[in-house]
């Protein structure tokens, strides 16, 4: 088990009482386990600071304005892809399938697409493959990173470390990013028309496939920041 992951996993997850108190863990295992270069340790050391130190509504705040009411922040790695085609449907399917097969099994009200999830499963694997998984999904962590560094938002720094754990940095051509500003998360016409990224799956073999529109928001409910701080040892 490589605990990296899970701290990675807690910090986006949405912060409460308990993860403030897990910082002093937090960054331990980040040092302990020394798999990041010191920039993206120093990155995490302020995110896990600004979150211990916070008002903890103001984090919450901002948590829910970044990643539930901006779209192209979303943490449901499939809202950047299928839409609600068939083939999301089929991804899903696929990827709560490799999770069970490998011993993660998800509540009712979870997604598996959920990045704080997924990084929960790549926790439990061996490094080489989890290193070897993160990288198919690569693409959409750099733009998620890139799109965060525009708003001088702390959180750039867990996906800059998650492409830093990637097997290799993904081609700067999969990466499209949206024009402008997002929109109105109310405006379901205009996230219609806003943007697209290229396909991921998961699993041996996965490769980049087709496009499709994004026309939807999925949202599901979140672990408790405190489960992955509680589930580090070993």
């Amino acid at each position: 088990m490589k605990k990296t992951f899970k701290v990675l996993s807690a910090l986006l997850s949405y912060p409460d009482e308990a993860l403030q108190k897990a910082a002093p863990e937090l960054r331990h295992v980040i040092d302990e386990e020394d798999l990041l270069p010191p920039e993206n340790r120093r990155a995490l050391d302020a995110l896990i600071e600004d979150i211990a130190t916070g008002d903890l509504y103001a984090l919450q705040e901002r948590y829910v304005e970044l990643f539930d009411r901006t779209r192209s922040l979303s943490l449901h790695l499939f809202e950047h892809v299928y839409g609600e085609s068939r083939d999301r449907g089929q991804a899903m399917i696929d990827l709560k399938s490799l999770y069970e097969r490998n011993g993660l099994y998800l509540s009712t009200s979870e997604l598996p697409d959920y990045l704080p999830a997924f990084l929960e499963f790549l926790a439990a694997r061996p490094l080489a493959e989890a290193r070897a998984q993160l990288s198919q999904p690569a693409h959409i962590l750099t733009a998620l990173a890139e799109r965060l560094h525009k708003r001088q938002a702390p959180y750039e720094a867990v996906f800059q470390a998650l492409t830093s754990l990637a097997v290799s940095a993904p081609d700067a051509p999969t990466i499209v990013a949206p024009e402008g500003q997002d929109a109105d998360p109310n405006d379901f016409a205009a996230l219609d028309a806003q943007w697209e990224e290229e396909a991921v799956t998961f699993g041996p073999g996965a490769a980049p496939s087709c496009k499709d529109r994004i026309v939807s928001q999925i949202r599901a409910g979140r672990r408790p920041a405190a489960s992955a701080p509680k589930g580090m040892a070993p």
